[in-house]
């Protein structure tokens, strides 16, 4: 999957609903019980039901409009910090009971389960010597076998430190929406409203971002609603600038979602030529209209790709084509924990001959001299160099050359995990 729409999805689910709480949720405290109540009933449906876990939280916290921002707060915190952790939290709970998973969860933030009969079974002395037990570096990390292990092979000594960054709560990153603002602007309108942000500091060149010093509800503010920024990973917001687009150009984003990187394409390109952002599902297309018009992205046009016919009828016609390519989106597993337990070997293997096909047709829609952007959110070799190396000496991609490969690291950057490649088609 393309990281872009469900990142932003998810994020701002979260902000929205948090509000402006900037705390976490006071220790040593009892967590009221129809909290936890509906705690457990959105868990069941991530694990059970395979629904997705900010879309959980959306629901839950719209029904319980009473709740306070420090509920929200928990609520949100414990959702993910449980799906991050199951394992683990099964380990010290020693069950895969999911009311003795909460309760383990509880006294892992120095929580007092409520006294109820689900938490009869709690041992809290108990579960915290299992906290500090030796156990399977999987189970610490909270991996599930399978993909530990493929992990392991791949990655050797640094597994470890990625299963780690991984497993973090995701920091808050914004791009400065240059056709509106500037960054040194941006920075002064939102301390005006109480936001404080700092420039991204880091080896990778990210001049229009800046880090969201403490969690607050950005969406609320004028800048906001003047489309100003738009809330993008900073590993992400590196992709578009590969493109070295150019004013008056004509560029696709061919598997758009809703549309970030597109945004950012619009406001490097400032708003001159043309931009084609497809993708397969009309609904995101929808979104990134809206998201366009706030943004003042005039030179953005959508397209569904609802048909191979689609794709056949734009051969040649664009001077550069961004893949942001589906994938098993390992690279952005702390914004989307729930993806390691849905994830399965077979998955891999279908994404990758889905990425096959789709660099084959759709790179034909560069024009003889321009330049492809290929991308993922993943950090599996198989995702990326070595799907890059197979097009290149396949039919698709025998007037096509490799310019150069970037990867971003969780562990290293302290971003999303992305990987890409720029190539170039012969003249």
């Amino acid at each position: 999957m393309a990281a872009s729409s469900k990142y932003f999805h998810d994020l701002k689910i979260y902000l929205q609903q948090s509000a402006n709480y900037e705390g976490k949720f006071s220790l040593g405290k009892a967590v009221q019980f129809h909290i936890l109540n509906t705690l457990s009933q959105a868990l069941i449906e991530v694990f059970e039901k395979g629904k997705h876990a900010d879309r959980m939280i959306d629901k839950y916290m719209r029904v319980n409009k009473n709740w306070t921002a420090e509920d929200r707060s928990f609520f949100a915190e414990a959702v993910y910090g449980i799906i991050r952790h199951k394992r683990n939290l099964e380990f010290i709970a020693e069950s895969e009971q999911l009311w003795l998973v909460i309760g383990a969860y509880l006294v892992t933030k120095n929580l007092k389960p409520v006294s109820r009969p689900e938490f009869r079974n709690i041992d809290t002395a108990k579960v915290q010597s299992r906290m500090k037990a030796q156990k399977p570096a999987a189970i610490e990390h909270s991996f599930p076998d399978w993909l530990f292990e493929l992990g392991q092979k791949e990655f050797a000594a640094d597994w470890p430190a990625i299963m780690q960054s991984l497993n973090k709560e995701p920091e808050i990153f914004l791009r400065t929406n240059t056709l509106k603002t500037n960054i040194e602007k941006l920075i002064k309108d939102l301390k005006a409203e109480k936001i404080e942000t700092i420039k991204i500091k880091s080896s990778v060149t990210l001049p229009d971002g800046l880090h969201l010093k403490i969690r607050k509800n950005v969406f609320a503010t004028q800048a906001s609603k003047n489309g100003e920024f738009e809330m993008q990973d900073a590993g992400s917001q590196s992709i578009a600038a590969l493109l070295q687009v150019q004013p008056g150009q004509h560029v696709v984003d061919a598997c758009a979602g809703s549309g970030g990187k597109s945004l950012h394409l619009a406001s490097l390109m400032q708003n001159e030529g043309k931009i084609v952002a497809m993708d397969i599902h009309d609904w995101k297309l929808q979104d990134l209209k809206q998201r366009a018009a706030r943004a003042g992205a005039t030179i953005l046009q959508t397209k569904l790709i609802d048909s191979p016919k689609v794709i056949q009828r734009l051969e040649n016609t664009f001077d550069r084509v961004l893949i942001d390519s589906p994938c098993s989106g390992l690279g952005v597993l702390r914004r989307n924990p729930d993806t390691k337990w849905k994830l399965n070997p077979e998955q891999i293997v279908t994404v990758c001959e889905l990425q096959k096909d789709i660099l084959s047709r759709y790179s034909g829609m560069c024009k003889s001299g321009g330049t492809m952007v290929y991308a993922t959110c993943s950090i599996l070799k198989r995702e990326n160099e070595e799907q890059v190396k197979w097009f290149l000496g396949s039919a698709a991609g025998k007037n096509w050359s490799l310019v150069s490969e970037h990867r971003i690291w969780p562990h290293i950057h302290g971003f999303d995990g992305f990987y890409a490649a720029v190539l170039k088609k012969a003249k």
